[in-house]
């Protein structure tokens, strides 16, 4: 009897098992689906694009947009533009929330708990309420149409800092306290034991914040200027779309090609993702 209560058992979990792999392949397909339309646009000719018929792959694909678009050198500047401005900013955007974060944590200082409550007010300010001042500070300081004018004003992040706030209230003590008897201050301590430990759940962060870097348009656009050293790509696809053009193969192959970088650094630090979001915890 307990024989055959084992069977049914392990066919109820095979059966389960089986319906959990189907249901998150076919939400898998679905989520697909944007991008699937995405490169079938990018390689249609525009009267496959405008006709009202469903064809479910284009029948003259257009290759050759690929060589025209990196044939752009302003195509090119685009992507090194947004390159820079996402890796400077999203490292140096980490670098500085860990040290304020373990600062805030971990140094005893009657200061501590004021300055994270200026942080926590700092992030329940909506962003856009800063857009205006950090204008008129970048452009006083000559850095409309430069790459210092994208990156600087962004390096702050309160929710980054709170978060790693968080993740240093659960470290171990133990940890520091060996480099402490070793002599070791707390910037030593920071960078050469307590950091490195660090690194799965700044890796979160760096996804997170790598795709915010890269999709930003907004600022980007109001910093850029007129001028070609700033420009990235959000601002290089919207050319495409103009008052009097509107090319959609065009668009659809640069926004194809700009999605390739973001999609690699997710695939390779996809696994911190969401472990490193859950170390965070919610206490302290």
């Amino acid at each position: 009897m307990s024989a055959q209560m084992h069977i049914v058992g392990s066919g109820r979990r095979s059966t389960g098992l089986l319906l959990r792999y189907v249901v998150a392949s076919a939400l898998a397909l679905v989520f697909l689906i944007p991008f699937y339309a995405m490169v079938k646009t990018a390689l249609s000719t525009n009267e496959e694009i405008y006709t009202s018929e469903f064809t479910f792959w284009p029948a003259h694909p257009q290759w050759q947009r690929i060589p025209e678009l990196f044939a752009d050198p302003l195509f090119l500047a685009a992507l090194r533009n947004s390159a820079i401005m996402a890796a400077v900013s999203t490292s140096l955007s980490i670098l500085i929330a860990a040290l304020a974060g373990y600062a805030l944590a971990r140094i005893p200082h009657r200061a501590a708990k004021p300055m994270f409550m200026l942080v926590i007010i700092v992030l329940l300010v909506p962003a856009t309420t800063a857009f205006v001042p950090n204008f008129i500070i970048v452009a006083s300081l000559g850095w409309i149409g430069t790459l210092r004018g994208l990156i600087i004003p962004g390096l702050f992040s309160a929710f980054n800092v709170f978060l790693f706030r968080q993740f240093y209230l659960g470290f171990p003590r133990e940890v520091e306290e060996a480099a402490y008897i070793d002599g070791a201050g707390f910037f030593r301590t920071f960078f050469t034991v307590v950091f490195p430990n660090t690194l799965p759940f700044a890796s979160a962060l760096t996804v997170l914040g790598l795709i915010g870097s890269w999709n930003a348009f907004l600022w980007p656009l109001v910093v850029a200027g007129n001028g070609q050293g700033a420009m990235t790509v959000q601002i290089y696809l919207s050319s495409f779309l103009t008052a009097q053009t509107f090319d959609y193969g065009g668009l659809f192959m640069a926004a194809t090609i700009s999605l390739l970088p973001v999609l690699l650094v997710f695939f390779i630090l996809q696994r911190f993702l969401v472990a490193g979001i859950a170390a965070t915890g919610l206490k302290g």
